[in-house]
């Protein structure tokens, strides 16, 4: 493991020298090309589409991997893909996604595209980025990604082209001799044209480019932002971008000795940028399990035995899938982990000491934006790391705790809340999104971008997110805009007002949940609001887990919900239920704001109860919690 960079190094090296003036590769196909060099012969990927520690694999060595990408670029070059034209992909994990996010970037701008998102969503962002062609799945068992696609593209007249990936490839008899028995057919019928992805891509030189690598910076991605309903925006990357996170693990964590394990879904910024971009850099080695990663089926099960079987020396996670793993026995030999990543979503201190305790390894937070290219800051791997806070800003990155007032920006001092706002090479000033419209307000004196995102910096540099500007629900790390839960209910002609936030969750570390004032002399249930919302809002995971209706809801002096709030009214009943569930005879009799740790429960003393037992209830909830006379 490399050492992590101190405080006083990052300074010097900002100091002394700027990230544009660093000899790094120019582009996506350099940056490659520099690893097939230096590590041709070495293992760079591996995927297996089951689960099981014997199931079998396929692995590309670093040459292999590069001659794939090559081809790649050269089809969609031929595609008519120039450096401004998009390739878009609706893919789960599989060796062809790794190509294809490459192989895009270097011809032209990759649109990784969700596959769980429905296909009006999926034909927005496709409409949004102008995509000529789409990389999908052809028509397989237990998936709906090819007809949602095929919808999709129906209304997305600028497709021209969609090429088809058949996973029966990763298959052995019998089961590859099921699927052509079983696969579902696709009734949709589009204007574009339907061709075989790996049949096409064996047509192309895997030797060179056929046409001139871009050295300029540019844009080379685009991905859309995590929201699970409405329409996502799309966040626009550039190769300096891109590399720089590479870049950055390859310095401070990855060797080329390293093997890591990433269940995380290659549509998502966290397994492109800090995983598969600093494998490149590092040459180091990563495994993908299942086509839906810790979704597979078995995953969880599977999941150390697969650590044994890979011997793996970092393990890459969320707080969703760590919680589940928790809940599985080690039955594996693990003594190669080395360190856990995990981000997405904070992470409950419980948890944390339960997986230190479990398997010897620390786990370290960090903090990423898709805006910002992912990557701001880390725990350091060997240094101090402070549990609740996302570590240190990383090289080149400087993050500033603004607080804004009459379109006036001043930093906060130490250990004051303001708004988390970040310049580094990730940082597009200007034209983060696509969409002109959404980019307006969105950086504090041109440069820094705000991230929406409330925190502070302690005396020693750390930064601690203690909750957001903006009222995004993230469920297991996947953003939902309550905006869409309240306009669904708000159609229901008993309902007046209604305020959607997001609820503590120990799985998923919120879940959406919903307050409704009925209009004067409104009779209606629980139950029947319930059905309303399942009937009209369309993603599942947006539903609320609880509808509650108060006789009033809390409102601003304008007359505006007031969610502070309804959090409260929230975390007090969730906290309770779960204090009462697990026979703990004390209660939350209050919630309040702290400058430093936000929305803090306030617990009642019980006669032999001690802070241990509160703790093990309390401690799977990411909100913190202390005794009320403590207060």
């Amino acid at each position: 493991m490399k050492a992590f960079v101190s405080i006083a190094d990052r300074d010097t090296i900002e100091a002394e020298k700027r990230w544009e003036e660093r000899d790094v590769a120019r582009s996506i196909y350099q940056f490659l090309s520099q690893t097939r060099e230096k590590h041709g012969d070495k293992n760079a990927i591996s995927f297996q589409l089951q689960s099981g520690p014997a199931d079998s694999a396929e692995t590309l060595t670093w040459a292999q991997y590069h001659g794939l990408v090559t081809q790649a670029a050269n089809l969609f070059r031929s595609l008519g893909i120039g450096p401004s034209d998009v390739v878009a992909f609706v893919l789960p994990n599989c060796i062809e996604t790794a190509v294809t996010v490459l192989g895009g970037s270097v011809a032209g701008i990759v649109n990784p595209i969700n596959p769980l998102l429905d296909a009006d969503q999926i034909s927005s962002i496709l409409r949004e980025t102008k995509a000529k062609v789409v990389v999908t799945l052809k028509s397989f068992p237990k998936t709906e990604v090819a007809q949602r696609v095929a919808e999709a593209v129906r209304h997305a007249p600028e497709v021209k082209t969609v090429l088809e990936i058949d996973l029966k490839r990763y298959l052995s008899p019998p089961k590859s001799w099921i699927v052509p028995l079983v696969r579902p057919k696709n009734p949709v019928a589009h204007n574009a044209r339907v061709l075989n992805f790996n049949a096409e891509l064996a047509r192309q030189p895997a030797d060179r480019l056929v046409f001139e690598d871009v050295l300029d910076d540019r844009v080379a991605a685009y991905f859309h932002t995590g929201g699970t309903t409405g329409m996502p925006k799309v966040a626009q990357h550039k190769v300096s971008g891109m590399v720089y996170n590479g870049w950055l693990g390859s310095q401070l964590i990855f060797d080329k000795s390293d093997v890591v394990i990433c269940p995380l879904p290659m549509f998502h910024v966290f397994a492109i940028y800090p995983i598969l971009m600093s494998m490149i850099g590092s040459g180091a080695h990563v495994v993908f399990p299942t086509p839906a990663g810790y979704r597979g089926e078995g995953v969880f099960d599977n999941f150390w035995k697969l650590v044994e079987r890979w011997k793996i020396t970092y393990m890459i996670t969320v707080p969703t899938a760590l919680s589940a793993l928790m809940q599985r026995p080690i039955d594996a030999n693990v003594s190669s982990l080395r360190g856990a990543f995990s981000g997405s979503a904070p992470l409950p201190l419980e948890l944390y000491k339960r997986f230190e305790k479990a398997t010897g390894v620390q786990i370290i937070e960090g903090y990423g934006l898709t805006e910002c290219t992912c990557l701001v800051s880390c725990n350091p791997p060997q240094g101090q790391k402070k549990i609740g806070s996302v570590g240190i800003p990383l090289p080149y990155t400087h993050v500033r705790i603004l607080h804004h007032a009459d379109g006036v920006a001043t930093d906060c001092g130490v250990d004051q809340v303001g708004e988390i706002c970040v310049s580094n090479p990730g940082v597009f000033p200007g034209s983060t999104y696509t969409e002109t419209d959404k980019n307006h307000d969105l950086f504090a004196e041109g440069i820094y971008l705000r991230t929406g995102d409330l925190g502070r910096m302690d005396a020693d540099g750390y930064l601690f997110i203690t909750g957001r500007a903006k009222d995004l629900i993230i469920r297991g790390g996947h953003n939902i805009d309550p905006a869409e839960i309240e306009e669904a209910l708000a159609g229901h002609e008993a309902v007046a007002m209604v305020g959607a936030i997001g609820q503590p969750d120990a799985h998923a570390g919120e879940i959406p949940c919903a307050y409704v004032e009925l209009v004067k002399g409104a009779e209606v249930t629980q139950e029947e609001l319930m059905a309303f919302a399942r009937a009209h809002i369309h993603e599942r995971a947006a539903v609320p887990k609880v509808i509650e209706i108060l006789p009033e809801m809390p409102k601003t002096a304008v007359g505006k919900v007031f969610k502070p709030d309804l959090r409260r009214l929230a975390i007090t009943r969730v906290y309770n239920e779960a204090l009462a569930a697990a026979g703990v005879p004390v209660q939350v009799v209050s919630v309040v704001e702290d400058k430093k740790r936000g929305l803090v429960a306030h617990v009642s003393r019980a006669e032999g109860v001690g802070e241990m037992a509160v703790m093990a209830v309390l401690g799977q909830f990411v909100r913190p919690w202390e005794w009320a006379e403590e207060a």
